[in-house]
């Protein structure tokens, strides 16, 4: 069974057809500009802070400030229910192995705002759900169906999803 990731957590939320590509080696996001926009964000904001923290081989958060708060930086609020999911995964995996206490924060460094995030008992439940339905996606032979919704546009599976 592989080991479930932010990432896959944010695709579960963002569309089930590119979770399935991307956990199937199937991958567009490097000839994507908008992915490199959000590289760049990533890269050029709080730029003071050590980035990319790695746990497990299996989250990586984007910093950690004062030893307990979680933050994960977006682009845009375009997918913001996603990215909540993804950071409250990240509380539940700590959570999981022992670390109490935590908060999170979605930063928004082009709008200039921060949403803070908190980890519902309810939440975990979810969540335990969520990671079992992202297995059994994952291990189906063929590709979800397409859910047209306003992000198609944008993402760089559209061409392998509408061509």
């Amino acid at each position: 069974m592989k080991d479930i990731t932010g990432l896959m957590i944010y695709y579960y939320f963002v569309c089930k057809r590119k979770l399935w590509y991307f956990c199937n080696n199937i991958s567009m996001e490097q000839n994507s500009e908008l992915v490199a926009l959000g590289k760049i964000i990533d890269k050029s904001s709080y730029k003071r802070e050590e980035k990319g923290i790695l746990i497990d081989n299996t989250i990586n958060i984007d910093f950690i400030k004062d030893k307990a708060v979680l933050h994960e930086i977006k682009k845009s609020k375009s997918i913001e229910e996603a990215g909540i999911w993804q950071i409250k995964y990240y509380m539940y995996y700590l959570n999981k192995r022992g670390i109490e206490n935590i908060s999170a924060e979605i930063d928004y460094p082009l709008l200039k705002e921060t949403k803070t995030i908190s980890l519902e008992e309810n939440d975990k439940i979810f969540l335990d759900e969520v990671i079992k339905e992202i297995q059994k996606i994952i291990s189906e032979d063929k590709v979800p169906n397409i859910s047209k919704n306003n992000i198609c546009k944008k993402c760089s599976y559209h061409d392998l999803c509408y061509i």
